[in-house]
């Protein structure tokens, strides 16, 4: 069978009757298409008749919200599938601009078209597939070359059974601000101006029901606040979250391709108020269960600033339902993140080490569990170098530092056996730029030449993978001899309580310890995999064992390759 890259699904069939066979038309559309699923809304158009179907609007009810959180949950289940829910013909009950004009271009042309139209026979019956092609080229620009599949061609009749007729949808997507019932067939009331905000990274099915509603109920402009900066601290691995700019590129190819009549304004958010607070002209605002008491807030802030409250549509979050006992049981970006945890991120280095060896920079904050992973990876078979061992060889009297050392900082700065007193080093350097770089350009050197004298005894005893233990990874440049940097975070706050803890530090001095080393941030942007010990221990093997069965793999094939 064919796989397209990007396909548009034409969903002909009445809401309420579709609604119950959703993962299966879902899951027929990913077999077909591997990128992205356009869907197109048409409820009740025949492709069997001799006249050219036209494009109609359909009324935004609750009942097509309702829907619209039915097939994104459904596609939840289908995550390397980008769905996406085209809105062009969807109309409140007051809308103020003209339908768009007829063709509309997609961020990724559709190569093949799909519908749920059941024909008599239940054949791929030609003269519909065409009705099909030329209706999907007519409202869409599509490749030149655009095939047309009928999904569920063995139905027969097409009737359901009774049962899967009167199957309720999921509870309402809006919930009413007020205890009056929404009935299902109540049109949607429309607006000129909304907001919606959000982090948006990684932009899953969760936000694209937030962001449709949003859509829908929107006739003219949407302000989309996206979190950054102050905002983004609080955030579970916020290491991991997308650049600004690129959760800002993601958002606006969906919102274009879903509604393109709208203008979006996609601005930073940076205080829990935003555009939403402040700005006069806007009149609803589209919130998660989550935030609902922050759009509660809104208005408060915006009535004692002489402003009129907003409309208030609360979204409910979706569940996610197969998310791990450490996660959120709610479909997340939190979630999303952890599980890149232990996955390869980019290319790995080409360094030029011992062939054979397959070397591993461990680094991370102080506190940030090294040395704990560091043990299970020896555990699984790698070879240890732990850079602070190698730097107590170099020290030490007779240590290839050890003479550079005292030359540079005095006699003063050694015990009286002669060794060197690394507190009083220490307070020496710390603090003083130009003293720490005497220092370092004197040790770092010799500790990384210790270390390819360790790879070349890791080689000896038969060892394919060797780990460079070292907080000081990247500020000494060894990343240049390791083919990844594996970076372990946790977030301040928790390195803090754990130096404290472990070196008897006041919460001032780890802070300061801190301070002086590159930060989380700075060493996972430089990293090839990143890892957390921030839950239970079971939880850290368990990534290690991920990330080690990874490396595994890329090992394996990059035997094959050679070989």
């Amino acid at each position: 069978m064919a796989v397209f890259r990007s396909g548009l699904l034409v969903l002909t069939t009445p809401l309420a009757t579709l609604a119950p066979r959703l993962p299966p038309i879902l899951t027929s559309a990913a077999r077909l298409v591997n990128h992205t699923l356009y869907v197109h809304l048409q409820p009740g158009m025949d492709l069997g008749g001799p006249a050219q179907p036209q494009a109609s609007p359909v009324q935004a009810t609750f009942e097509v919200l309702d829907f619209i959180t039915h097939l994104y949950s459904g596609a939840d289940l289908l995550r390397h599938l980008d769905v996406r829910i085209l809105l062009t013909n969807i109309q409140t009950k007051s809308t103020f601009l003209p339908v768009l004009p007829s063709v509309q271009n997609l961020a990724h042309p559709p190569e093949v078209v799909l519908t749920d139209f059941q024909t008599l026979d239940g054949s791929q019956y030609n003269p519909v597939k065409q009705q099909l092609e030329r209706y999907a080229t007519s409202c869409y620009s599509c490749c030149s070359q655009l095939s047309s599949v009928l999904l569920y061609p063995d139905y027969g009749t097409g009737e359901l059974p009774v049962e899967s007729l009167n199957a309720p949808l999921p509870s309402s997507t809006i919930r009413p601000a007020s205890p009056v019932a929404r009935s299902p067939k109540q049109p949607v009331r429309g607006y000129r101006r909304g907001a919606v905000g959000g982090t948006f990274d990684r932009l899953h099915n969760a936000h694209k029901v937030l962001l449709s509603v949003a859509c829908v109920l929107a006739q003219e402009r949407l302000v989309v606040g996206v979190a950054d900066k102050d905002l983004l601290k609080s955030k579970l691995l916020p290491e991991l979250l997308q650049p600004y700019a690129e959760r800002v590129d993601h958002l606006s190819e969906f919102l274009v391709d879903v509604k393109p009549s709208l203008t979006f304004d996609i601005v930073p958010l940076l205080d829990p108020y935003g555009p939403a607070g402040s700005d006069p002209t806007l009149e609803f605002l589209v919130v998660s269960e989550e935030t609902y008491r922050g759009g509660m807030a809104v208005n408060r802030f915006r009535l004692e600033n002489g402003k009129e409250e907003l409309a208030l549509y609360q979204i409910q979050l979706l569940k996610d339902q197969s998310h791990s006992e450490n996660e959120e049981d709610k479909v997340s970006s939190s979630s999303f993140r952890q599980r890149i945890l232990g996955n390869l991120l980019r290319a790995p280095n080409r360094p030029e080490i011992p062939s054979g060896l397959y070397v591993l920079g461990l680094t991370g904050i102080s506190g940030a569990g090294k040395s704990s992973v560091a043990q299970r990876l020896k555990n699984l078979g790698a070879y240890i170098i732990d850079s602070d061992h190698l730097g107590h060889r170099a020290y030490a009297p007779g240590g290839p530092a050890y003479q550079p050392v005292v030359e540079a900082f005095g006699t003063d700065i050694l015990h009286k056996d002669g060794t060197i007193n690394r507190k009083v080093l220490g307070s020496r350097v710390f603090g003083n730029k130009k003293q720490m770089k005497i220092l370092t350009d004197i040790v770092w050197p010799v500790i990384a030449k210790l270390a390819r004298e360790e790879m070349d005894l890791a080689v000896a005893k038969g060892k394919t993978v060797c780990v460079i233990d070292a907080a000081m990874l990247l500020e000494a440049g060894w990343q240049n001899m390791v083919h990844e940097v594996w970076t372990i975070v946790i977030p301040e706050t928790e390195a803090v309580r754990r130096i404290v803890e472990r070196d008897g530090l006041s919460e001032a001095a780890a802070q300061s310890r801190l301070q002086s080393q590159m930060s989380g941030q700075q060493l996972v942007e430089q990293s090839h995999v990143v890892l957390s010990t921030l839950w239970d221990p079971r939880v850290t093997q368990q990534q290690v064992e991920k990330a080690w069965t990874l490396l595994q793999k890329r090992l394996l094939k990059t035997h094959q390759t050679k070989n």
